[in-house]
């Protein structure tokens, strides 16, 4: 017997439905998936799919945590407290040396300061603390001349964006986000999961590739080295990412690069409330505002995962939905981003991690659906 799909759909997405029922049986292990989609700000879809996850339960979504921080550098860029082009030792002086003092703003956030890690990487208790992350990068060697280039800086970035908000509101930026993004809006995603939730919690599971995946993973080689260092594997033992995503420290702290809890509902919840409003308040970003994080700001190759024309100003940039949307995925194979042109906010998360890492292929097929029915409307 295959495993089950719940939830629902609003009339006339009934072929969303379809693909991930499709994309469900097809697995060779239950994904533990959930799927929400808004549409101007209205749910449309809301369906899951495994044998130990509804619609509530809360797991790690590692980077979709990016957004939620990168949401609100947007508020405080609008807000007038950052200004992008200005360099970021005029906010936090002691990010200094080696050429830091000449990084911009926009440059930082756009993952060009080279601060991927420290040489001597970070323990799970250490990576769970964002200012301790900062303050140990102000002082370090970047591993390129910052603004030169760009490159994925997976566990580090959060914290790094998070000293800039710190530094002009007084506020870490996990208490900005509640303040200002989760609490009002509602939000079931969490940068800190309160103690009170824990009894929706469910832990990130292990990937079961199958032989032949076994036999493509093996193939890829060694993990390239700036690699092995912006994921905190260069460090002796190297991090787990699933240890990371259950750990004790993370799940309670919050990190802002990558320890965020939720659920799919959340995820779309957040994009919603970004870009179209939700529950009758507005919309957090001004058109402008999201046009801006939603262009494109590194040309080229990422140095770190060789994707090209990587990020907007933080988001990363969707290249299969359109030129004005934005979003973030995740390690487990998680996603989520906002489309102003449809009106589509969308969060897909999953417990087991998927077959490669980093965003599921599923999305691609489920994104499409999602956007098919939406540009018929």
């Amino acid at each position: 017997m295959g495993v089950m799909v719940n939830g629902t759909v609003e009339a006339g997405w009934e072929s969303v439905r379809e693909e991930f029922e499709a994309f469900v049986a097809a697995e060779p292990n239950p994904p533990e998936a959930q799927l929400a989609v808004r549409h101007h700000g209205r749910p449309v879809v809301d369906l899951w799919g495994g044998e130990d996850t509804d619609g509530d339960t809360l797991s790690p979504v590692y980077s979709i945590t990016k957004g939620a921080a990168h949401l609100v550098v947007g508020l405080l860029v609008q807000d007038g407290l950052l200004e992008p082009s200005r360099p970021v030792v005029e906010y936090w002086p002691e990010f200094t040396g080696h050429g830091k003092e000449r990084l911009t703003v926009r440059q930082l956030v756009a993952h060009g300061s080279g601060l991927l890690n420290t040489p001597e990487g970070f323990s799970y208790e250490e990576i769970a603390d964002d200012a301790l992350i900062a303050a140990r990068l102000a002082r370090a060697e970047p591993y390129w001349e910052p603004g030169t280039a760009y490159g994925y800086h997976a566990f580090v970035i959060g914290a790094l964006v998070g000293e800039l908000v710190r530094r002009v509101t007084g506020r870490s930026l996990q208490e900005v986000y509640e303040e200002r993004v989760r609490a009002p809006y509602g939000l079931d995603l969490y940068m800190g999961l309160p103690a009170a939730l824990e009894g929706r919690w469910k832990p990130v599971l292990e990937m079961l590739p199958t032989p032949a995946q076994r036999e493509l993973l093996a193939a890829g080689g060694p993990m390239p080295e700036l690699m092995r260092v912006a994921f905190n594997a260069h460090r002796e033992p190297p991090m787990d990412l699933i240890a990371y995503g259950n750990h004790p420290a993370v799940k309670g702290r919050g990190p802002a690069s990558a320890g965020g809890t939720g659920t799919a509902r959340g995820v779309a919840g957040l994009y919603a409330a970004a870009t179209v409003g939700l529950g009758g308040l507005p919309a957090l970003l001004e058109p402008g505002t999201a046009a801006e994080f939603a262009r494109p700001h590194t040309p080229g190759t990422d140095r770190v995962t060789s994707e090209e024309d990587h990020f907007g100003l933080g988001f990363e940039r969707q290249h299969a939905v359109g030129p004005e949307a934005f979003g973030h995925c995740g390690a487990a194979g998680g996603l989520g981003f906002a489309d102003p042109v449809t009106g589509i906010a969308y969060g897909y998360t999953r417990r087991r991690f998927g077959f490669p890492g980093g965003t599921a292929p599923e999305n691609g097929r489920l994104a499409a659906a999602v956007l098919k029915v939406a540009r018929g409307l």
